[in-house]
């Protein structure tokens, strides 16, 4: 459930669209930004607004549609830290979805888990889909999550992407462009996050590199 994902060398602030993305997210869906280049767009509210759905901790209430299935796989690690950092890491891919498929349109939660050059790119990003006309629909698995504390305030969090039963879906004709499962079904994201003075592990920096041996079954 991805458009073509370019390589990374470093850890880039950020990953966006290019003039042709629009064509490529018809193609496939991707739970997250991929590309690189991003440039400066709108940015969604920080934090949720006080029409916004939040749950009792003020943070906003994720939803996604019925046909959209995300999991997570390797959630508790022992460490609060870690886990903390790992739930909220999670967060932002759902954010993302919700911000793509219509249930989160002002894009609240977004704004909510990333930040920066990340925040700019998921926007530009989601900004695709929009420009395609296309959604998302299907299965996606997230597995092999690791973290890697730098500071108190700092994470490094890496994870694959099993994407082989999530497409993108006409929003007109509700056709969903199935396409075979090839190496590049699968990917590995690097991604960095930083703790807001809420307590929010928000994601700063993405990058992500398809075909990766390391997340091919």
């Amino acid at each position: 459930m991805a458009a073509v994902g370019l390589m990374a060398v470093s850890l880039l602030a950020g990953c966006g669209g290019s003039s042709d993305d629009g064509a490529k997210a018809a193609d496939k869906a991707s739970s997250a930004p991929t590309t690189t280049g991003a440039s400066a767009s709108p940015s969604p509210s920080p934090s949720p607004s006080a029409s916004a759905s939040a749950s009792s901790d003020g943070r906003p209430k994720i939803t996604l549609p019925s046909d959209v299935t995300l999991t997570f796989e390797g959630g508790k690690t022992g460490d609060a830290v870690k886990d903390a950092v790992l739930a909220d890491g999670a967060e932002m891919t759902r954010a993302v979805d919700a911000a793509i498929a219509g249930t989160d349109p002002k894009g609240e939660a977004m704004g909510y888990y990333t930040t920066g050059k990340a925040l700019e790119a998921s926007v530009s990003w989601v900004a695709e889909f929009k420009k395609a006309d296309v959604t998302i629909t299907g299965v996606v698995r997230y597995y092999d999550r690791k973290v890697t504390l730098e500071s108190k305030t700092s994470a490094v969090l890496t994870y694959c992407g099993d994407e082989s039963k999530g497409f993108s879906k006409d929003k007109k004709t509700n056709k969903v462009n199935r396409t075979p499962v090839t190496k590049d079904s699968y990917v590995t994201y690097n991604t960095r996050l930083d703790k807001n003075s809420d307590g929010v592990w928000q994601t700063s920096q993405i990058i992500s590199s398809r075909g990766a041996a390391q997340c091919r079954p």
